[in-house]
């Protein structure tokens, strides 16, 4: 009985802190980062409405904005990514296309358009931002 009680006064005293995760974790995204349109460039999937490669030079404004940002905001500011590729020890890319291309038709079929590519280390991180074309 007083084993369940603590249990419980325990679970009292934490509730905040969940409570404020669960708030942040709902909190929509933004609409703009810096010069960036987010909106736009979130509507724009696989950058196959031409909206991107009109965004590329806002993006490369915010760029050093976004290292150091997690995983999960990324995914809130930019959108799902067009493509999740893991990489070694742990880490991975998130690819954005910027321009249209043949993975418009059939996302299966390899494409060396235009993207960019943010690398995201093992503790969920952003490092590095490249542009290329296709994957990394």
């Amino acid at each position: 009985m007083v084993s369940l009680r603590r249990t419980a006064i325990r679970l009292f005293r934490a509730a905040p802190g969940f409570l404020w995760l669960a708030a942040a974790g709902c909190s929509a995204p933004p609409d703009r980062l810096g010069a960036l349109d987010l909106v736009k460039w979130r509507q724009d999937r696989g950058g196959c409405k031409g909206v991107r490669a009109s965004l590329v030079e806002d993006f490369k404004t915010i760029r050093q904005e976004l290292k150091g940002t997690s995983a999960n905001e990324v995914g809130k500011i930019l959108g799902r990514p067009d493509i999740e590729q893991l990489a070694d020890r742990n880490q991975k890319y998130y690819i954005y296309f910027l321009e249209t291309g043949p993975h418009c038709r059939d996302p299966k079929i390899r494409s060396e358009s235009r993207s960019v590519a943010l690398r995201i280390s093992a503790i969920g991180l952003v490092t590095e931002i490249t542009f290329q074309r296709g994957r990394p």
